[in-house]
């Protein structure tokens, strides 16, 4: 019984930080004039939250780095209102799920010529996000991958069975 009183506390606890984020993305909007619909979620034990509709792109920025930005200061808005850390993940315009996409696609036909060819392969640079996608698709496949290197050229390789 203290289990199921524990993911309820948990649970909870990841809805007041969407809520927080979401209070704190729509100011930002606003003060931006810029129309979004703002979705809050649970996912893989985190808020998450994503904005879509209107003119988001900028809010994206090249490779995703404006929205990196907005997501840290939304988890530093939700870390001062509730003395946690907040790990949330943002999305804006879809960008990180057609990344998610995008990487798990990668990670597949990686897989594959690491199988068919037997030696490991070392993947270009990637963020945290990026090189996270990438083990969990290679785990679920049944291969192992270790990062290796420094940010920002901390790369993943993917090594065979």
């Amino acid at each position: 019984m203290s289990e199921d009183k524990g993911t309820t506390t948990k649970a909870s606890q990841l809805e007041e930080e969407g809520d927080i984020a979401a209070d704190y993305l729509e100011g930002l909007l606003d003060i931006a004039d810029l129309d979004g619909d703002i979705e809050i979620g649970v996912e893989n034990d985190r808020a998450s939250l994503a904005i879509e509709g209107g003119e988001l792109s900028h809010l994206v920025g090249r490779d995703g780095e404006v929205l990196d930005a907005i997501q840290e200061l939304t988890r530093l808005a939700v870390q001062t209102s509730t003395g946690e850390r907040s790990r949330l993940m943002l999305d804006i315009d879809g960008f990180r799920a057609d990344k998610k996409r995008a990487l798990t696609k990668l990670a597949q036909e990686t897989a594959d010529e690491v199988k068919s060819s037997g030696k490991p392969i070392k993947l270009a640079p990637m963020n945290a996000f990026e090189r996270k996608i990438v083990h969990d698709t290679i785990q679920e496949i049944g291969l192992t991958s270790e990062s290796e290197g420094e940010d920002p050229d901390r790369c993943v390789v993917v090594m065979p069975a």
